[in-house]
């Protein structure tokens, strides 16, 4: 994955500045995406109506993955291939949106790297995940978009933009 374009957001009539000084790296935003444990997941159905879930997943690669049955946000998803995701760790926030696209049984080394992603719930949560999950679908992968981020709004709000894969 290449670095994101880096810039403020248009937030109008909340004092976020509007040169690059004090904006995050890319960095520090993977890495609060990285060891969360909680995300909140939003996807759109075809009438239009949001739905909105706290769930696990796994930062890795430059992706991040999602796992599960056959839920709203899934069927929501195969209707409409876009979805958002957000952590908060304190005052820190980030926020991705993308195109997600249904994997199965994803090839090595991707299937390492997502499974690596993972291992954090083995100590926190006691669950291991595993490839078999994945042989018929219901894991998703998020292309990310555009992100934001920042800990001290409105001064280090940033925008991150991603060229088209």
């Amino acid at each position: 994955m290449t670095e994101p374009h880096i810039d403020r957001a248009h937030i109008p009539d909340y004092g976020v500045p509007t040169s690059r000084d004090g904006t995050l790296p890319w960095a520090w935003a993977m890495e609060r995406l990285e060891r969360a444990l909680t995300y909140a997941l939003a996807t759109t159905g075809s009438d239009g109506a949001p739905h909105l879930i706290p769930i696990w997943g796994a930062w890795a690669g430059g992706h991040w993955y999602v796992e599960g049955g056959n839920t709203r946000w899934q069927r929501n998803l195969r209707e409409n291939p876009r979805m958002v995701i957000q952590v908060e760790l304190g005052d820190d926030v980030v926020i991705v949106e993308g195109h997600a696209r249904e994997l199965t049984a994803p090839p090595e080394p991707l299937a390492t790297t997502i499974l690596a992603g993972y291992a954090k719930y083995r100590d926190a949560k006691g669950y291991e995940a595993s490839t078999d999950h994945w042989t018929e679908g219901g894991l998703w992968e998020l292309e990310p978009v555009k992100a934001f981020a920042w800990s001290r709004f409105p001064e280090d709000v940033t925008r991150f933009t991603f060229d088209a894969p």
